[in-house]
């Protein structure tokens, strides 16, 4: 039996049903950390932000029960992984890059260096012109010609 259960409504908000049948709605589920330890760590909270509930490993869970949650993570979470860099319009800023990410293809505009972040050895954390974060999870792991691009920055 699992621990849980966490399913949609009728108006497609995330209903939680714990192990004794009391129901909360709505719940938002959140990664402690997202970036660093992306399966280690998540709460669904009530719409007031008090904890209901604490999974201290995703991948403890139940197959059918694990690929929810992790809906309801990504549903909350918008951090598109870049896979590879096709083009960067220019080697100064500001710049136009073409990526391809775990969400497709995309364009952003690069205003700075400084928007470019070293979390880790390996992990960036890139700032567009608009707000939204793009991660680089393996810098090394990246083919070469992204690599030569991105050296160029940073």
């Amino acid at each position: 039996m699992n621990p849980f259960d966490l399913q949609r409504d009728a108006f497609g908000l995330w209903v939680l049903v714990l192990a004794n049948g009391t129901r909360h709605s709505p719940v938002t589920a959140l990664r402690a950390y997202p970036v660093s330890a992306p399966d280690q760590g998540a709460a669904l909270m009530d719409a007031d932000g008090h904890e209901l509930l604490w999974v201290p490993d995703l991948s403890a869970l139940p197959p059918d029960l694990q690929t929810t949650l992790r809906v309801a993570l990504d549903e909350r979470e918008f951090l598109p992984e870049i896979l590879r860099l096709d083009t960067v319009s220019s080697l100064l800023t500001p710049s136009t890059w073409t990526v391809q990410t775990d969400r497709g293809t995309t364009q952003f505009m690069l205003k700075g260096e400084e928007d470019i972040r070293r979390l880790t050895g390996t992990v960036l954390l890139i700032n567009d012109a608009n707000g939204v974060q793009y991660m680089i999870r393996d810098l090394a792991a990246m083919d070469k010609h992204s690599r030569k691009l991105l050296d160029r920055f940073l």
